[in-house]
């Protein structure tokens, strides 16, 4: 019985093993291999989805820390309030942009602390200076004017560290994307008035004191839900040529829906009354804020499964290609020739940098002595990218000619946005003030999208981005002669839109035009730099237009506001408008000189990028 058993049992065994040595059925085998592919289509945008998770989360804090856009809807009350002149209040609107005169303290906390401390810091200054202001609207404390200013000032700090904050992690994430990440997330910087305008119409419409409380706890609660993207951020890893291509698919998809995003808010952001209809459009646009987070995975899944399974079918073939490979290897060059100019010591560097640029001048001087000849070719830039210390910056005539473009220009149009409550109310059209700030705020935004621009169509046409600056200053002398011609509802909402499409323009370009003029590595110390002059030209700007106002103004019986000194009518403004839109052509002048200065450097890079083009691909 024994070698029966044995030899059943050795038929049954052999039959076993031949039938699990058969492969399984089509139906199973199928099934296998698109689990398998779940799983690793999964596991691969685990590790791409961190930096685009980022991306959104930086998009959320520009989105709702750009309080200072605000400032004209509660400056009036604040003004009765406190019982103070225009020069006074002045001050206080300057004291906010003063906060951009320690901006370089922002970049000193982020060498010393984790990017999240560095993020709640701002958000509990914010939290103080917003939050004690709106108590002494609501008669629950009593501040004297000294502290009210310091406040601002504190405020206005916050929203320079959440800003650099964002400037860091958009370079330090987006080396190859790095203008079009910064052109997208500092865009939304415009949108903030916009989104508080719809969040204080859905809470009470009536209360203009609510902005105080919204600008105080808004912002640390963004803060805490972008810490856990900000605490996962990605390594710093090459990416290969595919990424780059579907990178840039990525943006522009980003980029459409920031533009539907801005008509949104544009259309829906002051026209409601309601609180119940206010808070469902609020509501929308909270939507369209956490959409983002399903483009990138979108979009990876589909390109990954095109090239899993449809092999044939590549994105080498489409002509689609905002940042080309040979960008990677020409940043990459830039970076390590700035490291190299770094590792010398401080001397050394200098005459580096002065040997390139007087190497440069031998090749491009004119036999000439004119003035405009030696003030184009004197100290010209040798190359973009070229890391420059503080200290070489401020010595160069092309800083200086960029500083007065800005400041005469962006700082001229954020001066009006703070002024924009009286123009308003001297005008007759105090119930229209809502509005102009969205009109404001929208505009900006869109202002802020079209500095990606040159980005987008740089394969079909390309120009210096230092004429892209050019060309974002023209619509601010043209709104101030208009608004200084006309005093109807529509000049007034048109001048509006032109000056926050110009200084938003100029406000998200800047970024990109610091970075490339004076190296990517020192922009969070060369870009405060810069921006100390918005502080300086809401001083000098605010108290030219306070002078005037107040020697136009009479004691008005206005319910609002009360026995305040309030001016009341065209020639409140007039010599204020007509200023502006000189100094605004002087702005224009200098970025013209600068475009000149700087396009043999631009002309060159991009040379050497096309000339690079056919070896890389």
């Amino acid at each position: 019985m024994r070698p029966r058993r044995d030899a059943d049992r050795r038929r049954f065994t052999s039959s076993s093993s031949s039938s699990s040595s058969q492969p399984p059925p089509p139906p199973q085998r199928a099934f296998r291999l698109l689990r398998r592919l779940i799983l690793k289509l999964c596991l691969d945008m685990a590790g791409q989805s961190r930096k685009w998770m980022l991306l959104v989360a930086t998009i959320w804090i520009q989105a709702f820390t750009g309080t200072n856009f605000n400032f004209a809807a509660y400056s009036s009350l604040l003004k009765s309030s406190l019982n103070i002149s225009q020069v006074q209040l002045n001050y206080l609107a300057t004291a906010s942009d003063l906060g951009k005169v320690f901006g370089w303290s922002s970049g000193l906390a982020l060498l010393h602390f984790p990017v999240s401390v560095v993020m709640f810091i701002a958000a509990f200054m914010g939290f103080f200076g917003y939050g004690l202001q709106w108590l002494l609207l609501r008669n629950l404390i009593t501040l004297p004017y000294s502290l009210v200013f310091l406040l601002c000032l504190l405020s206005g700090c916050s929203i320079c560290w959440f800003n650099t904050l964002c400037f860091v992690l958009c370079i330090r994430n987006f080396p190859v994307n790095r203008s079009l990440a910064l052109s997208l997330t500092v865009s939304f910087n415009g949108v903030s008035a916009a989104l508080y305008t719809l969040a204080a119409n859905s809470i009470n419409p009536s209360s203009s004191e609510l902005y105080l409380l919204l600008n105080a706890l808004v912002p640390l609660i963004t803060s805490f839900a972008a810490l856990i993207p900000i605490l996962r951020q990605p390594a710093l890893d090459p990416l290969p040529s595919d990424e780059v291509h579907r990178d840039s698919l990525i943006f522009l998809i980003l980029n459409i829906l920031a533009i539907f995003t801005g008509l949104y808010l544009l259309l829906f952001g002051s026209s409601v009354s309601d609180a119940i209809i206010a808070r469902r459009y609020f509501a929308g646009a909270i939507f369209l804020l956490v959409f983002p987070l399903c483009i990138p995975g979108t979009v990876f899944a589909r390109d990954w499964f095109r090239h899993a399974i449809h092999s044939r079918f590549r994105m080498e073939s489409s002509r689609f290609l905002l940042v080309h490979v040979d960008d990677l290897e020409l940043h990459k060059e830039l970076l390590t020739h700035s490291n190299s100019i770094h590792s010398l010591s401080n001397g050394d560097s200098k005459s580096l940098l002065y040997e390139n640029e007087s190497m440069h001048g031998s090749l491009t001087a004119k036999d000439s002595d004119g003035c405009c000849e030696r003030m184009i070719d004197k100290d010209q830039l040798a190359m973009l990218g070229e890391e420059h210390p503080a200290s070489v910056v401020v010595r160069r005539l092309d800083f200086w000619l960029y500083y007065v473009a800005y400041f005469c220009g962006g700082t001229i149009g954020l001066v009006y946005s703070n002024n924009l409550g009286q123009i308003a109310q001297s005008l007759g059209l105090s119930s229209n003030i809502p509005t102009l700030v969205t009109l404001y705020s929208s505009f900006s935004f869109f202002g802020r999208l079209l500095s990606s621009g040159p980005d987008y169509i740089r394969s079909k046409f390309y120009f210096a981005r230092t004429g892209w600056l050019t060309i974002g200053l023209i619509p601010t002398p043209v709104a101030f002669f208009l608004l200084a011609a006309s005093d109807g509802a529509v000049a007034l909402s048109t001048g509006t839109a032109l000056i926050g499409l110009s200084s938003g323009f100029i406000f998200a370009a800047a970024v990109s035009v610091t970075s490339e003029l004076f190296g990517p590595n020192s922009v969070s110390v060369n870009h405060n730099i810069l921006i100390t002059n918005i502080p300086i030209g809401s001083l000098l700007y605010g108290f030219l237009a306070a002078v005037v106002y107040d020697a136009n103004a009479h004691h008005s019986t206005h319910p609002t506001v009360s026995d305040i000194v309030v001016c009341m009518g065209m020639q409140c403004y007039f010599w204020t408008f007509m200023s502006w839109g000189c100094i605004s052509l002087i702005g224009l002048a200098s970025s013209v000189l600068l475009f000149i200065r700087t396009k043999h450097a631009y002309d060159a890079f991009e040379n050497k990028r096309i000339s690079t083009l056919p070896i890389l691909s």
